[in-house]
């Protein structure tokens, strides 16, 4: 499994005085043994630091903290405030610690970061769910959900990629929120059934 796109970045980020991390469903392929091309990266380094190393990156959705390039999307470390439109939150703070940035994730499996050492960080037994085969809200189902009700189908997503389990607090907020799907852009429910084919 090829890592030097992010191990290469890892060492201008260092080199700079910023940390970088592999997470979401990179870290969770990587240490499932799963191949991918797609590279989720986060670092402590805010996107208008970035753009002094990194020029040729897009950075539209800079206020959100994120910029990428082909295959690769880094995003700062964030903490966000409420979700008023079952979407989006309605203000983001970026952040120099994992700790705080981690509670913003969906799932347990998606919650984890390695180094460029290859150091794992789990606050969530993110890495115990994947040995489990399990697919798991982090803290409250219920209000992960209703943050965003895509998750619904982005867990049935990843179960059935994945050939894993939801686990039953998880499932049952899914069932119980099912509706809250109607309030979403029709567009993104496509976008995300679209994934469940390919």
């Amino acid at each position: 499994m090829d890592l030097s796109p992010f191990l290469t970045l890892a060492s201008l980020f260092k080199k700079h005085g910023y940390r970088l991390y592999l997470t979401g469903g990179s870290a969770r392929d990587y240490l499932l043994k799963r191949e991918f091309i797609d590279f989720d990266l986060a670092t402590d380094a805010t996107p208008s630091e970035m753009k002094e190393f990194l020029p040729d990156f897009d950075y539209t959705y800079a206020r959100f903290g994120n910029v990428h390039a082909k295959h690769i999307d880094i995003t700062t470390l964030r903490v966000e405030g409420e979700y008023q439109d079952y979407r989006h939150p309605n203000v983001v703070h970026f952040t120099k610690k994992l700790e705080d940035d981690y509670l913003r994730r969906d799932f347990t499996i998606n919650a984890i970061y390695l180094d460029d050492q290859l150091k794992v960080y789990d606050f969530t037994n993110g890495v115990s769910d994947l040995k489990k085969k399990i697919i798991s809200f982090i803290n409250d189902p219920n209000k992960r959900v209703k943050e965003d009700p895509l998750r619904i189908l982005r867990a049935e997503r990843f179960a059935k990629k994945l050939g894993f389990t939801i686990e039953p607090n998880s499932l049952k907020a899914m069932q119980d929120n099912r509706r809250l799907l109607e309030k979403l852009n029709s567009n993104k429910i496509k976008e995300e059934i679209k994934k469940h084919i390919f």
